[in-house]
């Protein structure tokens, strides 16, 4: 029998390669919100955050190098308040 093939997606903080199922997705909507997408199937441009205790809590937060990396990755300038909202979703999750 052949077997499944499980597609892959890049984290974008340690730039390692992990099953889609095992990352948080994190999109830039229609609307050009940036929203944390657990189901792994909201409409828009998406990009992968992996699980790892480094990944998940950014204390590149501050120092803005995530701002950076979500810009590059969604195609998308973000302006701070919307950043900030999205921090606050983030850690919201984090449970900080």
């Amino acid at each position: 029998m052949k077997q499944k093939k499980i597609p892959l997606r890049k984290c974008i903080v340690c730039q390692e390669m992990f099953p889609k199922k095992e990352l948080i997705r994190v999109v830039r909507t229609p609307e050009e919100e940036i929203v944390i997408d657990l189901t792994g199937k909201a409409a828009g441009r998406g990009t992968y955050v992996c699980r790892q205790d480094s990944c998940l809590k950014p204390d590149a937060f501050a120092s803005g190098k995530w701002k950076k990396v979500l810009e590059r990755a969604l195609n998308f300038t973000i302006s701070q308040e919307k950043y900030d909202t999205f921090r606050n979703q983030w850690m919201e999750m984090m449970g900080q």
